[in-house]
């Protein structure tokens, strides 16, 4: 097949599970050049064949693992691969983010994506071996947790080296937020993890010795090594995250008021210091790790029941810390292993059990849980990813169970999906894009503005003055990141360092002062992007397209195709019944103050919604507009 860009391996794979048959997707450069890869891709293949009727436990719930063009070029932190589907915690689509292995060595076998349709008969792992699609039994592998899982994918294959992605207990047993795993990355959020287990799909292998084409050679390697130069000299992707982690954020989180502490309902931890990302690192890394191609090395190794093992991130620390009142830090890391282990997303685990800890306490549901009793919480893991006893009910999420019993007004979620570390009624634009996130309470597909709300720049975090529009152009430009097959962490480095370097200079006053007067200008460049023409020193990665990828892009280009891709997702979402009403937040972050002398702090979100709207070119209900998905030939 002749294709016109490189980058590209030139296949999209359909394989029916029901018939154990394969056939070729038709996938175009036409198609390329708008949906780029990964998770606008996903989001392609996927409106062309929802009609907002599927269910996710459905044959028709059609699994897309797609990887981005960038993927196997050696780019900088370009390891990533996508899973994208309806989701049976949201009833919406789902599109999960992983580092492992697999997506690598998806291309290496010759794909770009695969598609994944109907049911496996009976309990089974694919094996991929370039052109061969072999089935297996997996009743020898059904029952294990992901760590023994793999290994013994390992025995079966009789090597080491080829991509692997596997489901735990929680998976089988359909928790509805059950994970994917590979190598020691998780596909945490949006419980994919149990539309494989409803599938009977244990997990699947992937190998291949073949090449991904890099358009200009010599220049793609010269422009690598300048990008891998700028990240390691910038002080967050240089020194904070390979220093600290994610785990870094701790104290800063603690000092803007931003720490999810007891539910949400207050944004400090008195005890905070003793699962800070300091302690962390002082007392049990080992060394530093980090996804293949990655310069940053942000992930931390600790000893955990005498094995070495990937330590918990940011939201981890948070959720299972002060959030559920407890400052034990090894007990962290225990649970963060062993919800890795059982295949459960740590956030919504972690979300549900401090809701559950509050109904407990408020008299709503007399579960045995309340905040800084932990001794019992491994064994509740265990019950959750094996439905047993309070675990069954447990395994269907903050949502289901505040419907069920009481409690809505603090149940931290968002569409569903559990609500990340960050107390947005610090961080108002946080607080924005935990509701109109596409996959629920998302920091990261929010739009992640808390890092101009005090995790980086300190922009008034309280107004919502020019954050709607700010949150549209980050979260077009994060969706666009993702497609490509990168990590969002790269995006840090698009802060110029001499405002990070200095954050109490003058200038740094300054521009947090005027960012809340640009709104107009941020709003100019959302709706004509292709004013942007240009290739922005501090941004790296639309210089990448061209050399590596051989297709023309530039900073408006690329924010056009993210824009693209986040609309897209709307509209299928819109066919599940996603409306303006579905936009929100607990009554907890929006009516009430985290600080009674300051009314102000809650999250204005209706106000910010509106404009946010605007923005999109979405009508008052929050659909796109016709002319919005002809602007950007959606449709």
């Amino acid at each position: 097949m002749s294709l016109k860009y490189s980058g590209y391996m030139g296949k999209v794979m359909a394989v029916d599970l029901t018939t154990e048959t394969v056939s070729e997707y038709p996938w175009s450069d036409t198609e390329r050049e708008l949906y780029i890869g990964g998770k606008i891709m996903a989001a392609r293949i996927l409106a062309d064949h929802l009609t907002g009727k599927e269910t996710a436990f459905s044959e028709d719930n059609w699994v897309v693992i797609s990887t981005g063009p960038l993927t196997g070029t050696g780019a900088p932190s370009s390891a990533r691969f996508n899973i994208s589907a309806l989701s049976p915690q949201t009833g919406i689509l789902a599109s999960s983010n992983c580092g492992g292995s697999f997506g690598l060595y998806l291309k290496k076998a010759g794909y770009d994506a695969l598609i994944l349709k109907g049911q496996c008969r009976k309990k089974r792992w694919l094996e991929i071996n370039e052109e061969q699609f072999i089935f297996h039994d997996a009743d020898e592998l059904w029952g294990t947790k992901t760590g023994e899982c793999q290994e013994k994918l390992i025995e079966l294959i009789g090597k080491k080296n080829f991509g692997k992605l596997c489901i735990g207990p929680a998976g089988e047993n359909l928790v509805k937020y059950a994970s994917i795993v590979s190598d020691e990355r998780s596909a945490g959020r949006t419980g994919l993890g149990a539309v494989l287990g409803w599938k009977n799909l244990k997990a699947i292998t992937v190998s291949g010795t073949k090449m991904v084409p890099v358009h200009d050679k010599e220049q793609t390697a010269q422009w690598i090594k300048k990008w891998v130069s700028y990240l390691q000299s910038h002080p967050l992707t240089g020194k904070q995250l390979p220093k600290l982690g994610t785990a870094g954020l701790v104290s800063s989180m603690q000092m803007h008021g931003l720490l999810s502490t007891r539910n949400a309902s207050a944004g400090h931890f008195e005890d905070f210091e003793k699962v800070s990302g300091e302690t962390l690192a002082e007392e049990y890394n080992i060394t530093n790790k980090g996804c293949a191609t990655c310069p940053i090395r942000c992930a931390r190794t600790v000893k955990v029941y005498d094995k070495t093992v990937k330590g918990p991130e940011l939201e981890t620390l948070v959720l299972l810390g002060g959030n559920i009142g407890n400052c034990n830090l090894q007990k962290i890391l225990d649970w963060n292993y062993e919800l890795d282990e059982l295949g459960m997303d740590t956030i919504s685990a972690a979300g549900t059990i401090a809701w559950a800890m509050e109904a407990n306490e408020k008299g709503l549901w007399h579960n045995g849980l309340s905040f800084g009793s932990i001794d019992t919480l491994s064994s509740i893991f265990d019950d959750i990813a094996h439905r047993r006893g309070i675990g069954d009910e447990l395994a269907e999420g903050t949502k289901r169970l505040s419907e069920k019993y009481g409690g809505k007004e603090f149940a931290m979620h968002s569409k569903g999906l559990e609500l990340s570390a960050y107390e947005p009624r610090r961080a108002v634009g946080q607080g924005l894009g935990y509701a109109v996130s596409n996959r629920g309470g998302c920091h990261l597909n929010g739009g992640y503005l808390v890092i101009l709300e005090g995790l980086g720049l300190n922009v008034d975090s309280q107004t919502p003055k020019a954050k709607a529009d700010f949150t549209m152009l980050f979260q077009d430009l994060m969706e666009m990141i993702s497609a490509s097959g990168q990590c969002l962490f790269t995006s840090y480095a698009f802060f110029p360092a001499f405002l990070l370097n200095k954050p109490n200079g003058m200038l740094v006053k300054i521009v947090n002062f005027a960012a809340t007067h640009v709104g107009w200008a941020v709003r100019l460049i959302n709706k004509f992007p292709r004013i942007c023409a240009l290739h922005l020193p501090m941004f790296h990665h639309t210089k990448m397209f061209t050399l590596a990828i051989g297709m023309k892009m530039d900073f408006g280009h690329y924010i056009e195709i993210g824009e693209r891709g986040y609309n897209l997702e709307r509209m299928i979402n819109n066919r599940f019944g996603i409306t303006a009403e579905n936009d929100k937040l607990p009554k907890r972050l929006t009516n009430v103050p985290q600080d009674p002398k300051h009314p102000e702090t809650k999250v204005p979100l209706e106000t910010m919604k509106k404009t946010y709207y605007q923005a999109r070119g979405w009508d008052k209900n929050g659909i796109p507009k016709e002319k919005t998905l002809r602007r950007l030939k959606i449709k």
